[in-house]
């Protein structure tokens, strides 16, 4: 027999629960990057397009499925229709593969956590990030190599992730969201109330206000928003759709929809002027260039701000550990809404509780992980996040489109949302999803599988070729494999 279906206990552990998978690490360290390489000020004009084209349009799609079915998205597509399913193993295939280096990242984070109390990273961050922590070759042999200080780190994450969702939805997830997300707002806003006062801070902020109009006839530039919104939303992951599935009738959908795009889009521009202006008044203490100073990723975390926090004195032993405090909390927020999905999808189909899949998920998950705490785990890391982001993500995300778009009958999506959220949607909707959508979403998948080939070595393009593999086969074993679930094979 099926369990009884989880809902949420207020729309507010809802709420927080949805924020937090979108604020994740790359509101913190990858938009203002984005922001800076695209414009400044005026690439606020194709982000706002794309939030409402893009993120908050396919936000809706996913929530407006997840609660009409109220269901895992393998049974959802194979609602719709059976030769479907292997597309939802598809997508729940690459939200795991993206757990897996993702709690890698935030085991990183965790160590920095420790690290920047006595800033034990020295005088040569650069340096010591590569050496003492990862322990990076790039000799294929540094496969064998394990580094224990990421090793614990990473199974540190997965514990903890571990514990929060393995017990019941508002116990767990509910109320962890609920203490995490509020808490890392308010750590936030020290941090960047804080950097508004450092010398030099104008150098950094002035970067937001100040527009290259330019830029908004350069292609690239729009479809870097429209990247930035994929990857800061999370979309195609299944996230929404799963956390809509949950939610009692009498939701408003579109006004929590509207909520959650517009909180995640206020965190990543309020925290990116906390950014600059401590970035700013780093160019002032030592002279570098800004541009030199903006990096993406892991450059920026682990790199850039611990040569920051050196030049702070006494004060960066307060707002070091609280900036790494602030991506350990945004990350395992993001992490245990991507294991919400395969933990619901597993276990729905197999009929097994919720402790038990999330165990075995687990403990799977920890073993891929321990790939990325090798001397050339850093290296595999990369070509997993090039290869799932730039490739699968965005292919699953048009595929998708096409499926509720085209296939399924939109209308009910329309009446779903519609019918009780303040706000409507209609035709123009529709259109987006159908038709702009698509061409925006191909568009963008191209160049980043041109991208990403281009670009990389042979080492990265085999580990590509073995993940192509796994992705094609594994769907297609999952979905053929019998339910162990009475009610999987019902169609409403």
């Amino acid at each position: 027999m099926s369990e009884k279906r989880i809902e949420w206990n207020s729309n507010f552990a809802f709420m927080m629960a949805m924020i937090g998978s979108a604020v994740g690490l790359g509101n913190i360290w990858r938009f203002p990057n984005v922001l800076y390489s695209n414009g400044g000020g005026s690439f606020m004009i194709p982000y706002i397009v794309s939030l409402f084209l893009l993120g908050i349009s396919f936000v809706l799609v996913e929530y407006a499925v997840g609660f009409r079915f109220k269901k895992s998205i393998g049974r959802i597509l194979f609602s719709i229709s059976k030769k479907l399913e292997p597309i939802a193993w598809f997508i729940v295939l690459i939200v795991f593969l993206i757990t897996t280096y993702y709690v890698c990242v935030v085991g990183w984070d965790l160590i920095y956590v420790v690290l920047s109390f006595t800033k034990a990273w020295g005088a040569n961050p650069d340096t010591f990030f590569a050496s003492n922590v990862l322990q990076a070759t790039d000799s294929i042999s540094g496969i064998f190599q394990i580094v224990p200080i990421v090793l614990a780190s990473v199974f540190a994450i997965w514990f903890m992730i571990w514990f929060i969702v393995k017990r019941d939805l508002n116990d767990g997830i509910g109320n962890v969201s609920k203490v995490l997300l509020p808490t890392l707002c308010l750590m936030v806003v020290i941090i960047v109330v804080f950097s508004l006062t450092l010398p030099g801070a104008s150098i950094g902020y002035t970067q937001i206000f100040t527009p290259d109009w330019n830029a908004l006839t350069n292609l690239n530039v729009w479809l870097a928003a429209f990247g930035q919104i994929v990857f800061s939303l999370s979309l195609g992951m299944a996230i929404a759709m799963t956390y809509a599935s949950y939610l009692p009738e009498k939701s408003r959908l579109i006004d929590s929809a509207v909520t959650v795009a517009f909180s995640n889009s206020a965190f990543e521009v309020f925290n990116s002027i906390g950014i600059f202006s401590i970035l700013g008044f780093m160019a002032l203490s030592t002279k570098i260039p800004f541009d030199q100073l903006v990096t993406e990723g892991t450059g920026l975390a682990f790199v850039v701000f611990p040569q920051v926090f050196n030049t702070m004195g006494p004060m960066g032993s307060i707002i070091g550990p609280l900036f790494f405090i602030c991506i350990l909390f945004a990350g395992i927020t993001s992490a245990i809404a991507l294991l919400e999905v395969v933990t619901y999808a597993i276990s729905e189909k197999f009929n097994i509780e919720r402790k038990r899949t999330v165990t075995v998920i687990c403990i799977v998950g920890f073993l891929i992980s321990t790939m990325f705490a090798t001397g050339i785990g850093s290296t595999i890391l990369g070509a997993f996040d090039a290869f799932l982001n730039n490739f699968a993500l965005l292919l699953g995300i048009l595929i998708e489109c096409i499926i509720f778009g085209w296939i399924y009958d939109f209308n009910k999506l329309i009446e779903t949302l519609n019918k009780d959220s303040r706000i409507k949607v209609g035709k123009t909707w529709k259109a987006v999803i159908k038709y702009i959508l698509p061409i925006c979403i191909a568009v963008l998948w191209i160049q980043g599988v041109y991208s990403t080939i281009t670009s990389s070595d042979n080492l990265s393009l085999t580990i590509m070729g073995i993940l192509t593999v796994i992705l094609i086969v594994l769907p297609i074993v999952f979905a053929k494999l019998p339910a162990k679930n009475e009610d999987y094979y019902k169609v409403d």
